[in-house]
Parts: C-alpha cells; sequence; structure tokens
C-alpha cells in the first residue's frame, strides 16, 4: 500500500513531476515572429535605421513548462538603433554594438522627483568614423524628449505598451514596448551590484553579466504625473527587464515554480490588474516578481531545498507581501529608494486576504482551481478521469494524481 501524504504534499509532488523543463513553445515561437517583423519594420526615414527587438516577460522569463497556460501575453521591447540613452555627465561613447547605426543621438538621463522616472535631455549627435569604426562626439542643445512620442492617437496603450490582437483563437494579445537603450548600469541602482549579500545570489558571474547588459528607459510618466502638462509628456520609466531575464533563468526549477504558483493564485483570485503593469493601483505581476527576487536573494539555499513543501513556501512568501502591504512599502529591487505601492493602493483588502492564506486552505485551492481546471480543459483518457469522481480522500486524490502524472509524463516521451 502507497504512503498517504498530506494535501500540501500531494500538491507539491504534483507541480514538481508536471512543471517540465520548456520546449520551444508556440508563444516563443510567435514572439520570434514578432521580433523578426519589429526587425524589418521600414521606418519614416530615408537611411537604413533600423529597431532592435527583445523578448521580455514570461517567455523570456520560464524555463519551465507547466500544464495550465502560465504566459499572459507575449511581450517584446524595442530600441531605435539610431538612439541611445547615458547617465548624466557620463562623457559619449566612442565605440557601440554594431547593431547601432553610423549616426545616434544621444540623450542624458536625469533624475525627476520620483525614484525610477527619468527625464532624458538630447546632448550629443555621434557619427561613426569611416576609417576605425570609432564614433565622434559633437554637443547639441536639443531639448527634453517626449515620453510619448512613439504612440499615434489611436493605439491601444497599457503603460508604456502598445498592444495589438493576434488574428485567429489565440487568447494571448502582443504587447510591443518602445524603449531607448542604456548601455551602462543606471546610477538610480548604483548601490544593488555591491550590496551585501549572505547566501551569494546572484553570483559573481550573474551580477556581471546583470550589470554589463545596462539598462532601458520605457516612455511613460508615473500614474501621479500623468496628468500633469509637462511631466506627464516627458517622463521616462526605467526598465531592468534585460536583468530581469538573467536573474529569473538563473534560478532553480523549484523557485521557477513558486513564481509560477504565485502568479496563478493573484491572477486567479483576481487581486492583479492586467499582467506586468506594476503601476496600477492593486497587486501586479511585478509585485510577485519583485517578491520573488528579494526572496531569491535573503532566503537562504536550504529554505529552497530542505523538505521541499511548495505549498508551505508559497505561503510564506504571501505572508511577507502581506506585511509589506502593512506598512505601505514594496521595495524596489533594484532601486533602494524606490516603493511599489503608494496611498492610491488598495490595501487592506489585499493585505488580509493574503495574511488569511494558510497552508490548509492553499492546498484545497490548488486543487480545486489548478489541478480541477487542467482535467475540465483537457481530453483525458477515460480511465484516468474516472479516478476523480471520487476523491473524498486524500489517499484516492494521490492515486488518481499519479496515474495522471504518469500518463503526462508516457504523453512527454512519446513526442
Amino acid at each position: 500500500m502507497s504512503h498517504e501524504l498530506s494535501l500540501d504534499n500531494i500538491v507539491t509532488e504534483f507541480l514538481l513531476n508536471t512543471c517540465q523543463l520548456c520546449p520551444p513553445s508556440r508563444n516563443a515561437v510567435a514572439a520570434a515572429l514578432a521580433c523578426g517583423k519589429l526587425a524589418t519594420t521600414a521606418l519614416p526615414v530615408d537611411d537604413d535605421t533600423a529597431l532592435i527587438p527583445l523578448i521580455t516577460g514570461s517567455v523570456a522569463e520560464f524555463y519551465i513548462e507547466p500544464i495550465l497556460l502560465h504566459v499572459g501575453d507575449i511581450d517584446v521591447m524595442y530600441h531605435n538603433n539610431s538612439e541611445l540613452a547615458i547617465p548624466r555627465g557620463h562623457p559619449p561613447p566612442t565605440q557601440l554594438p554594431a547593431e547601432f547605426h553610423n549616426y545616434v543621438k544621444v540623450c542624458e538621463i536625469t533624475n525627476s522627483h520620483l525614484p525610477g522616472y527619468v527625464y532624458l535631455e538630447l546632448h550629443y549627435l555621434l557619427t561613426q568614423c569611416s576609417d576605425d569604426d570609432n564614433y565622434n562626439a559633437k554637443e547639441h542643445d536639443g531639448g527634453q524628449l517626449r515620453s510619448n512620442q512613439y504612440f499615434s492617437a489611436e493605439t491601444e496603450i497599457h503603460g508604456p505598451a502598445a498592444v495589438l490582437r493576434r488574428p485567429g483563437k489565440s487568447p494571448l494579445s502582443l504587447d510591443q514596448v518602445p524603449c531607448m537603450r542604456c548601455l551602462m548600469w543606471p546610477s538610480q541602482a548604483a548601490d544593488w551590484p555591491t550590496r551585501h549579500r549572505n547566501y551569494n545570489w546572484p553570483d559573481s558571474a550573474t551580477l556581471e553579466s546583470v550589470v554589463s547588459n545596462g539598462c532601458d528607459v520605457v516612455p511613460v510618466a508615473h500614474r501621479q504625473c500623468r496628468q500633469h502638462e509637462w511631466m506627464g509628456k516627458r517622463q521616462w520609466r526605467l526598465s531592468f527587464s534585460r536583468a530581469e531575464i538573467i536573474l529569473i533563468n538563473s534560478w532553480t526549477p523549484v523557485q521557477q515554480i513558486v513564481y509560477h504558483m504565485l502568479r496563478y493564485f493573484v491572477k486567479t483570485e483576481k487581486l492583479t490588474d492586467c499582467a506586468d503593469n506594476h503601476e496600477a493601483g492593486t497587486l501586479s505581476n511585478y509585485h510577485i516578481k519583485t517578491l520573488m527576487l528579494w526572496a531569491s536573494e535573503i532566503k537562504s539555499s536550504n529554505w529552497w531545498t530542505d523538505d521541499i513543501n511548495l505549498v508551505r513556501i508559497c505561503v510564506q512568501l504571501l505572508h511577507i507581501l502581506a506585511d509589506w502591504l502593512s506598512y505601505g512599502y514594496c521595495p524596489h529591487y533594484f532601486i533602494n529608494s524606490c516603493n511599489l505601492v503608494d496611498n492610491s493602493f488598495i490595501l487592506t483588502n489585499i493585505r488580509d486576504q493574503l495574511m488569511s492564506v494558510d497552508e490548509t486552505w492553499l492546498s484545497k485551492w490548488f486543487v480545486c482551481n489548478y489541478i480541477q481546471k487542467y482535467l475540465q480543459g483537457n481530453d483525458c483518457p477515460q480511465n484516468i478521469s474516472r479516478l476523480f469522481d471520487d476523491v473524498t480522500t486524500t489517499a484516492k486524490l494521490q492515486n488518481g494524481l499519479s496515474a495522471l502524472v504518469a500518463w503526462r509524463q508516457n504523453i512527454s516521451l512519446a513526442r
């Protein structure tokens, strides 16, 4: 007779066995096609200026493939290869990656009164020399760039993204986010690479990779400033999407599964609004991502691996998030002076809901809202689906899930 597990361990075992390493997916292919289309987009200029795309968001972050959809939309950032941002006071570059145009406008990044939000001022014009490929700089007083310059009045906008509805039956939209590339790590996050870390995460190689990739700035103003006649048109936000992709891909499979579970929970419970819009007044995927990044740094590796119980880990992390909401402070992972919540957030109800979650409740929640949802939406063999007609005991549930996992694994091996 098989050993009967507790419900939280049954959920843990099920998720560990069904979240597989991610094969190339249709979403990844769609994202790659979107990048190709952007890269070949004809711009309204008479030279070879081009858009340089980058796949971001869930498609780029996850290397696991859960049994239920974990991609909210397809996210692609893109920058113009004739534009570049540099920190204020930094000398203009003399060399640039090959992707850049031979004529580049360089903007200086200056702080706004809100951490994480900046202004861009056109300061240099770079021209590439024909003999040695270096760039010569000429000062230019072009004034501050408008942050809404990329969008037409007809474009559907979510935060900084232009949303394109994909044709056909796909529920996923394509979010295209314009940005300006900054090849250097921003001064606003200068403390991040050197701050003390007890558990060596991220390790030195990952830190170096993150910092060397720099950041981007995206054309969107802070929610509090969007109605302001001047700031609403000129504020930009620092984006650490490149850093986040590197960091999240360095997580263990357990950490990636927990990230998936938390995202699925807060979205299903409608604690979030649109995905990855971390400026909205309720919880978003960005708050969950921030929670996971902090947990990866401040928790030891043993916390994630000893006697693995995914439900218990999720409960403890949700309680940390509830504590943040109690204090009205959700610390940005990269910018130590930036708070990801403010007085416009609906804190009390969300905080109380998160604090009420315990392991028993969350285990039952995942059975009803995750496992049962999968069974309802997929064509399981009749002999397996019948096992779930009666799951009044954990032993019966465990038997049914064991059969389901074995069936899925056989399908995977047959591919």
